[in-house]
């Protein structure tokens, strides 16, 4: 659970943190909205008010139309996943995202078409764009980007079975591709659907992933698909050997793995 405590002890790092992107943006929102009280409030707001201006966003969508493949698919997957946070706490900062928002929705839209779906454990990884973009079509009631999401999520995964977990993980991957996909069907399939489908994609459970990794930001994003997916005690594990080394750069995956369970989005 993300404590108080451990949520001003990660606005903290963020305020501090000199890049300034999104996801770190998404993750001093989240404090935000679920600890209004915080003493780090106003140095937020105040950041969010300057990184999120109308100015500062219509300069960023003319470079996506001027470069429409730029950060495809995971920074688009963080600017809507960012826009689902300010609609959901309806703030000031979500008219302004709003053009961009849209703008790279459409793109998510094409991107989705793909005959195949990216299964690296990095950036590319198409599973997780769509989990985030998921949220955003729910949150903003984005309803061809959610039917787009879904067809497209059981053209490429609804027939996979044995998922490859021993060829997990390389040196680079962040993410778990089996974990992700999981969690992506999880949010599309009805409950019996989606056990069933489930049962053939890990017929023998999480084997070799339920140990943590040595990889902080992978361990960290499969505690927060282990706590999507209801394997709780697994999760706090993960949790428990991450949470000591979080830095920037993965702190949105300890905000997520902290704060998404409960409140059954991402």
């Amino acid at each position: 659970m993300l404590t108080e405590d451990l949520a001003s002890a990660f606005a903290r790092v963020a305020l501090a943190c000199t890049e300034r992107e999104h996801p770190l943006h998404w993750s001093l929102m989240r404090v935000l909205r679920l600890y209004p009280m915080l003493p780090e409030n106003g140095r937020i707001a105040a950041l969010l008010d300057a990184h999120l201006a109308p100015a500062v966003l219509e300069a960023e969508l003319r470079h996506f139309q001027a470069n429409p493949l730029f950060e495809r698919p995971y920074g688009w997957a963080w600017r809507l996943e960012l826009q689902a946070e300010a609609v959901r706490m309806k703030a000031r900062w979500s008219r302004a995202l709003a053009p961009l928002a849209q703008r790279l929705a459409a793109g998510m839209d094409e991107f989705v078409s793909a005959p195949d779906p990216i299964r690296t454990g990095g950036h590319g990884n198409t599973a997780f764009a769509c989990i985030l973009a998921l949220d955003y079509a729910r949150a903003s009631g984005d309803l061809p980007l959610e039917l787009a999401i879904k067809k497209a999520a059981r053209r490429w995964y609804g027939s996979d079975r044995d998922a490859p977990l021993a060829d997990e993980s390389s040196r680079d991957d962040f993410l778990s591709p089996s974990l992700v996909e999981a969690v992506l069907m999880q949010q599309l399939l009805d409950p019996v659907e989606f056990d069933r489908w489930l049962n053939g994609f890990l017929p023998s459970g999480i084997g070799p992933l339920a140990e943590p990794p040595h990889h902080n930001g992978l361990c960290l994003s499969r505690a927060w698909c282990f706590g999507a997916l209801g394997l709780q005690g697994i999760a706090e594990k993960h949790l428990k050997a991450a949470l000591p080394h979080v830095s920037e750069h993965r702190l949105a995956f300890a905000v997520l793995a902290l704060s998404g369970a409960a409140l059954k989005t991402p």
